[in-house]
């Protein structure tokens, strides 16, 4: 499989005292894609930074590993953090010289042909984070971080960019952790679920059903609601202990 391999060991962080993630092991095999779900505070977004490398762990070890060479690793935003003065191809070639053909071909595999010249103003939120998505990809990760990225689209616009996402890895195989609070597009995406939960992994969810995966499975619902609940209960413990 193309991508790197993850791994954490006994990975700890606290934040002015107070523990955010308590003796975290995970491992994450090359080409998975991996959807970490939880309630608001329990520590997702953090393990996609330590990950990331944007901070580091208050104990513990994190590994990152790619054939032969350090692993690329690509972190994409919930807000898509596009420079304003400078036009969509100049956003995807950002601290990059010489690749105008690729960037070419990346937008046209993200919908966005015959747009490079224009600047992020005068497109819509969706468009905005197909342009930070070709932005990601044209560096060609061994390691793609997504954190929220479709959050604050709308529903239908969502769904494009999840089947958009769906397809592109189809075709170019990396190893991708995303950061979701909506369980059916964990569910839709990934190879395996992680519901964090009281600093740790309180469930591992791996499944084998081939992509793309369709809304109405029967199999995809009952999981869905399998998932929700083991979020609702764990919001309950977050209000008990707040």
């Amino acid at each position: 499989m193309s991508g790197a391999s993850v791994s954490l060991r006994s990975v700890d962080k606290s934040f002015a005292g107070r523990m955010v993630l308590n003796g975290v092991d995970l491992d994450i095999a090359s080409g998975q894609f991996v959807s970490i779900i939880g309630p608001s505070g329990a520590g997702k977004s953090t393990l996609l930074r330590l990950v990331a490398g944007l901070d580091a762990p208050s104990r513990g070890r994190i590994e990152l590993r790619a054939t032969g060479r350090k692993a690329d690793v690509r972190l994409m935003f919930q807000e898509d953090r596009l420079l304003p003065w400078r036009s969509v191809l100049g956003n995807v070639l950002l601290g990059i010289k010489g690749r105008k053909q690729d960037a070419g071909r990346i937008l046209d595999a993200v919908g966005l042909q015959g747009r490079e010249s224009e600047f992020p103003v005068g497109l819509s939120g969706g468009q905005r984070q197909r342009v930070a998505l070709a932005r990601a990809l044209i560096h060609e990760p061994d390691l793609l971080l997504l954190d929220e990225p479709f959050g604050a689209l709308d529903a239908i616009t969502r769904a494009a960019m999840q089947l958009l996402l769906g397809q592109l890895l189809v075709a170019r195989p990396r190893t991708v952790v995303l950061v979701t609070h909506d369980v059916e597009e964990a569910l839709l995406l990934s190879d395996r679920v992680l519901l964090v939960k009281d600093g740790g992994i309180a469930r591992d969810l791996i499944f084998d059903q081939p992509r793309p995966r369709h809304r109405g499975d029967p199999a995809l619902a009952i999981l869905k609601e399998e998932l929700l609940d083991g979020l609702l209960t764990a919001e309950r413990d977050l209000a008990s202990v707040a």
